[in-house]
């Protein structure tokens, strides 16, 4: 069943579905992690209902120039494009439905700024839910990690950034894939349930083409 909550940020509101997968407190997280410039043209990759996305509008309203909301699951595409329309966004947020590995050309290059919160466990991990909405949300079953760092090089400007969330056991992977792609690593934060708890995530920034030399922040507890 659908219904409309509010993103707590201006004015803004989302349209989210019991039947399928719920945002999590990841999103608002990255949306504040991500550090936007202005003029920034936008990616929320992996996008879902446009989470990140909206929110990340949200709080920087005058800065971003525009947004466009990446999601493969159409039904989860089909709920953004509600969203836009409901907060009378069409002529600065956009939604495509498309895969990231099929992702058109148009694409190559557009982005100063992509934040992604994608599926964080690997193939054979040994969890996949039983329902396929969700399965393709928290599984690589679609979107291998070398696959999404790919597309995610392939659609940033030179000099543009990505922000991500991600587990923290996959941090090695995840800085491993992104250096092969000439995404340098700038900014790190992990997430932790507790001052006396390990992290269980992490945010990154990387730049396709940056110097080396990262800063790592203080811990989020979330």
């Amino acid at each position: 069943m659908q219904r409309i909550e509010n993103l707590n940020v201006g004015d803004l509101r989302i349209y989210q579905d019991d039947d399928l997968y719920k945002f999590t407190s990841d999103s608002v997280l990255l949306s504040r992690f991500a550090k936007v410039k202005s003029g920034d043209v936008v990616g929320d990759f992996c996008a879902g209902s446009g989470i990140v996305g909206l929110h990340l509008l949200g709080l920087n309203q005058n800065l971003i120039k525009s947004l466009t909301l990446v999601e493969k699951q159409t039904p989860l595409y089909e709920m953004s494009k509600k969203s836009i329309e409901l907060n009378g966004l069409e002529e600065k947020v956009f939604a495509v439905n498309s895969a990231l590995q099929d992702l058109p050309n148009e694409f190559n290059g557009k982005f100063s700024l992509i934040t992604c919160n994608p599926p964080y466990m690997p193939v054979g991990s040994g969890f996949l839910d039983k329902d396929e909405h969700v399965a393709i949300c928290r599984t690589e079953i679609c979107l291998p990690l070398d696959e999404l760092i790919k597309a995610i090089a392939r659609s940033l400007k030179y000099g543009g950034r990505v922000c991500m969330v991600h587990r923290a056991d996959r941090l090695i992977d995840v800085i491993k894939k992104m250096t092969e792609k000439n995404i340098e690593p700038k900014r790190l934060q992990f997430v932790s349930g507790g001052a006396d708890k390990e992290p269980y995530l992490f945010m990154i920034e990387g730049v396709l083409g940056g110097k080396s030399g990262i800063k790592i922040l203080n811990t989020v507890i979330n």
